[in-house]
């Protein structure tokens, strides 16, 4: 049988149940209800039933067994962020972002295709985690304070270093030396719900300069506007910024990025509800077994040699399911690690596939390896 089908057959089997007991629990109270010893028997299945309820409230409460149990991954995406996560004509999502919720069914089910993909903006992101619509974010979200505490989320591996800068036409006189203290008297675009909002205006602030701030639902809609000339600037992550000029840019005209420096360090990566302490592992530890890979040079087109080869060290044998393997004791199959990398690839595979081709390199950035001056950096496997 199907896994997906029979994890899914075992939460039908186990609603129909608890359907079935909470029937019988209220035909016994009406029927024999001045009969001690049927009361009795009542009062011992209503315990049972609040057992079971509780039994079942604290599994729930295990986010890695509702996914396992579902037998499918809810990831919430943009579905509009140019090479990170884009919705496809036939529904489909690609980017750099989708190819991590891939990475993570890989490592859950052994099936980098068991995911559900919901787009949300930024407004409706934190709420989908927090009422379960999905079970964590891959949607170029910032690993801020408040969002750590206040909003109640919690956040995995930095898995793309950005920061955020302004585009404006270089007809308007703007150019990729201009500074804040440029855009005095702009009617300056962003979406809202997001941290960019307040980092243009402190920025604004603290250059002297006042400007016009219009916000709206998604970056698809700022650049609409910016494109009819109703904003002179808009401002987002470094990296959205890029990949819109890159396929958005009309002919005939010059978008350009600034200040060579970012106003804001924006560091990116998974995003979870707080306290799951089992799935945040699982996640966490798909996106450094990328990394590692990638330092070892360990490919979705060698892995499967470097194995047979006996080339490879201790630390990746574990990490691939070898001797002293240690996914089995998170709750994974012993070669989860390796259905991420044969699936999907390591970081540098999933970064050069979706980030390259709009311009966004690795090399010279925080987003190269540590080995080679950027932020990129894993802990042991052991």
């Amino acid at each position: 049988m199907n896994r997906r089908i029979a994890y899914r057959l075992g939460g039908v089997l186990v609603a129909l149940a608890l359907l079935g007991a909470a029937c019988g629990s209220d035909d016994g109270d009406e029927d024999v209800a001045d009969e001690p010893a049927a009361t009795t028997e009542a009062e011992a299945e209503a315990e049972a039933t609040d057992a079971t309820e509780v039994e079942l409230t604290q599994a729930g409460d295990d986010l890695l067994g509702t996914v396992l149990a579902r037998g499918e991954l809810k990831c919430g995406v943009s579905g509009a962020a140019v090479a990170f996560s884009e919705t496809q004509p036939d529904g489909s999502q690609t980017g750099f972002d989708a190819d991590y919720c891939r990475a993570v069914a890989a490592a859950i089910f052994g099936d980098a295709e068991a995911v559900e993909f919901t787009p949300l903006t930024a407004a409706e992101r934190f709420t989908a985690v927090q009422t379960g619509a999905v079970d964590v974010l891959m949607r170029n979200t910032t690993w801020t304070q408040g969002r750590d505490t206040e909003v109640g989320m919690d956040f995995g591996p930095t898995t793309y270093y950005d920061g955020q800068q302004l585009m404006a036409r270089a007809s308007d006189g703007f150019s990729s030396s201009s500074t804040v203290a440029d855009i005095g008297g702009a009617i300056v675009c962003t979406n809202s719900g997001t941290t960019t909002e307040q980092n243009i205006a402190d920025a604004a602030d603290a250059a002297g300069v006042s400007i016009q701030l219009n916000t709206f639902e998604d970056f698809d809609i700022v650049t609409t506007n910016f494109i009819e000339g109703a904003c002179n600037i808009v401002t987002t992550d470094g990296s959205a910024l890029v990949g819109r000029k890159a396929n958005q840019q009309p002919d005939g005209e010059e978008w350009v990025i600034f200040p060579p420096t970012p106003i804001s360090k924006e560091p990116l990566g998974p995003t979870y509800g707080q306290n799951q302490s089992r799935f945040a592992d699982v996640v966490n530890w798909t996106v450094y077994a990328t990394i590692i890979a990638d330092e070892k040079g360990i490919t979705s087109s060698n892995v499967d040699s470097m194995l047979s080869g006996g080339s490879l060290d201790a630390e990746a044998v574990r990490l691939l399911g070898g001797d002293g393997e240690l996914q089995s004791a998170m709750g994974l199959s012993a070669d989860a690690f390796y259905q991420v990398i044969s699936q999907v690839g390591n970081y540098d595979e999933i970064y050069s596939r979706h980030l390259n081709p709009v311009g966004l390199t690795r090399e010279g950035s925080a987003n190269a390896g540590w080995l080679d001056g950027g932020l990129i950096y894993a802990p042991p496997a052991r």
